[in-house]
């Protein structure tokens, strides 16, 4: 029988949510919900002068918008501090660590006088890794990790492969400071152990620190870990993604305007792939997701791909909740919050607009027949439509619209009819239409309008334009 798997997402809260922090946190949470598994969160607050109760709440809002729930509370690093502490006593008392009482002038001394052979690089040797305890001073003291002198250590990592570390570049690194304060690498592998993790899915910038880390387990003599380090997300000119390539943090892209689905589809092939699988939904992700199908290069992140993306979940999802998720939008952009008739006339509208959209911007821009309000003001190219013999035929057609059969069917037959009547193509009637019911020349069908806002609308927007 085998264990549940069991991931975590691990962030500092420095700041927002990166995009590639909200990656690897995805690519976590649908290797454990694809296997019946646990998704956990812990908030890595040790840096007590940089960690900020506004940065984890932005962390928090950021999984929340993206769609991933996490198990369980979020732990914090910095409350656990008192549990690092006693595993690194406990490594005391197994041998495996030692009570080092180097001052820090005396570890600088020693890096200069390396430096001064020409020495690239030097690991500290502690005088007191094998020191008889009898010769130990009254003093503070920091412990030390006893790290292998010879040999490798092998990283297994299912993205990596294989991973070799010279043992000789390894130093006896400090797991509790001489102030009783838990260093990072030994709090991240306590934590890992404490709550059951049992596949560390993280970036590769932390691939170096998995050699570390895995000889704390080895200490300690618990499970290593499956390891998976992802490779960073770049710019689409190849270089690490920073501000100058547009938005990096997660809340960004819902002020943006991109639909969570999209975005949760989109972060899934970035540097992932499973056969020619493109467009799929969270649950469809869920089956498919291992680590197998994640690439070593970095991936690039890519607009245009996003928005394609984007636009295929505009089209996917039920009314009901693009509505719920549009009036999120427009809270997250800061931008007026729908009145009832808007809200009422366009979630009768949504299937008319849905499929030609790619963002919540762009839907509200091909919705503004529902959203606007009389009189309607033509842009210029729809008032060049608006000439005295179209106001004319708009302005007679408003008294067979008044007992007409609101359908789809019975509104084709009245313009049609009309149309007819006056020698012109519909193309010819539909134009003015269109500048009358939305105030512009690209619009959906001018009966998905009609029927959208209804007789009464109608009505008054074609007596409006042809008065």
């Amino acid at each position: 029988m085998t264990s549940q798997v069991v991931t975590r997402f691990a962030p500092s809260p420095t700041g927002f949510l990166h995009i590639g922090g909200g990656r690897t946190a995805l690519f976590n949470w649908l290797y454990a919900r694809g296997r019946g598994g646990k998704f956990l969160l812990r908030i890595e607050d040790t840096d007590r002068e940089r960690s900020t109760p506004e940065a984890t709440a932005a962390i928090l809002k950021g999984l929340s918008w993206l769609g991933l729930d996490w198990d369980g509370e979020v732990v914090s690093q910095f409350d656990r501090r008192g549990r690092h502490a006693e595993v690194a006593h406990e490594m005391l008392a197994r041998g495996t660590a030692y009570k080092c009482f180097s001052t820090p002038e005396e570890i600088a001394a020693f890096r200069a006088e390396a430096e001064a052979k020409g020495a690239s690089y030097a690991v500290f040797q502690s005088p007191w890794r094998d020191a008889d305890p009898a010769s130990y001073p009254d003093a503070p003291y920091a412990i030390r990790m006893k790290a292998p002198r010879d040999g490798v250590t092998e990283i297994r990592d299912e993205v990596q492969g294989i991973v070799t570390i010279r043992n000789e570049t390894l130093d006896d690194m400090i797991v509790l400071r001489s102030d009783g304060t838990p260093t990072y690498m030994l709090a991240v592998v306590v934590d890992d152990h404490d709550m059951g993790v049992t596949h560390v899915i993280r970036g590769d910038d932390h691939l170096n620190n998995a050699g570390r880390q895995q000889m704390v387990y080895d200490a300690m003599g618990w499970p290593v870990p499956v390891w998976a380090h992802i490779p960073l997300i770049h710019g689409p000119d190849g270089k690490k993604l920073s501000k100058r390539h547009g938005a990096t943090g997660v809340e960004e892209y819902q002020a943006m305007g991109y639909p969570a689905a999209g975005m949760r589809n989109y972060l899934t092939r970035l540097g992932w792939a499973h056969g020619d699988a493109e467009i799929f939904t969270s649950a469809e992700a869920m089956t498919m997701f291992d680590l197998k199908g994640i690439g070593r290069a970095p991936a690039r992140l890519d607009f245009r791909k996003l928005e394609n993306t984007c636009g295929h979940h505009l089209a996917m999802t039920a009314d009901a909740a693009l509505l719920h998720e549009l009036e999120a939008f427009l809270v997250a952009a800061g931008r007026p919050a729908l009145t009832d008739t808007q809200r009422d006339r366009l979630s009768r509208g949504l299937y008319c607009v849905k499929d030609r959209a790619k963002t919540f911007p762009e839907l509200l821009e091909k919705a503004e027949f529902a959203l606007t309000s009389r009189p309607v003001a033509p842009d210029e190219a729809a008032a060049k439509t608006l000439d005295s013999v179209s106001r004319g035929i708009l302005k007679s057609l408003t008294p067979r619209l008044q007992n007409a059969s609101w359908t789809k069917e019975g509104l084709e037959t009245i313009l049609n009819d009309a149309a007819a009547e006056n020698g012109i193509g519909f193309g010819k009637l539909a134009a003015p239409l269109r500048a009358a019911l939305a105030g512009r020349t690209a619009t959906p069908s001018v009966f998905d309008m009609m029927l959208v806002i209804g007789r009464d609308e109608t009505i008054a927007r074609l007596l409006d334009a042809g008065a």
